[in-house]
């Protein structure tokens, strides 16, 4: 079956759109799947406003993740919901798009994207650029049949040295092959940022679990994710380097700094904050 558009495509209506300034939309998680990380929320909102930066730019050039100043973990999601999507674009040019958005479920809001930037990279590089022109006025139009991502790829991080409380190192075998890489993208398959996120994101969580609790009776949480930096495309079957290092630590939050290697060259880098939670 053609994964493209189904693989790791998290959109399936517009249901508004002034390209280049403002779009909404929808998506319906499938219910079938066994979860749905809060990354790939943040990846939908990413989508929605890549598609009304393409659609200002004639479909010629396209955003690739770059830049996030601040992305908030508010809330969980569970297969079967549907979440509300909204990007406003501060600007959109053949260099770059610069974006915030939100996405809610069920009327909670999940993540919300502050100061985020995509730069832009010549389209028929990396798709067919009249395959997206017919997706889009799809999406414009009646919409796609929702359903088609499968789930999660396999990954796992193999933890190797650090010490406890105040650092953790991984590894990450990057997929030689999944259905994944026909989506993102078919002419040049890339490691979506956000699954890189979303492994960062559990090596912060494992270093987390080790650090004293902020007080008895509490727990570190995830809070938000901010100066995000990608500096580099990811093939498939790469094996990455994963670190996370305890920053500072007060009695109500806590800051991890993660950064991710391939041969020593930096790939990309994010700030974890951590807050102080009650018990749920």
């Amino acid at each position: 079956m053609d994964e493209h558009f189904r693989a790791f495509s998290f959109v399936d209506q517009i249901t508004a759109d002034q390209p280049g300034v403002r779009i909404r939309g929808r998506y319906t998680i499938p219910a079938g799947l066994k979860s749905f990380p809060t990354s790939l929320v943040a990846e939908a909102v990413g989508q929605l406003a890549a598609w009304s930066a393409m659609a200002a730019l004639n479909f010629e050039r396209r955003p690739v993740a770059g830049l996030a100043g601040s992305i908030e973990l508010l809330a969980s999601v569970r297969p079967g919901q549907s979440l509300d999507l909204a990007a406003d674009l501060e600007s959109a040019d053949a260099e770059a798009v610069a974006y915030a958005g939100t996405a809610y479920a069920d009327g909670v809001q999940i993540v919300r994207l502050q100061d985020c930037v995509g730069p832009m990279v010549p389209l028929g590089d990396f798709d067919d650029p009249q395959s997206l022109r017919d997706r889009f006025a799809v999406l414009c139009g009646p919409g796609a049949l929702s359903g088609g991502f499968g789930g999660m790829p396999e990954l796992a991080l193999t933890r190797t040295t650090g010490e406890s409380g105040q650092t953790a190192r991984a590894t990450l075998q990057v997929p030689a092959n999944a259905p994944m890489f026909q989506d993102h993208f078919p002419r040049r398959p890339v490691f979506p940022g956000t699954l890189l996120m979303h492994m960062n994101l559990q090596l912060a969580a494992a270093l987390a679990g080790e650090i004293a609790p902020p007080s008895p009776g509490r727990r570190w949480a995830l809070d938000r994710v901010r100066d995000v930096k990608l500096r580099a495309f990811t093939p498939p079957g790469e094996i990455l380097e994963l670190e996370a290092r305890l920053d500072q630590c007060s009695s109500e939050s806590a800051t991890v700094v993660v950064e991710t290697r391939r041969e020593k060259k930096l790939v990309g880098s994010a700030r974890v904050l951590l807050a102080a939670k009650d018990p749920a």
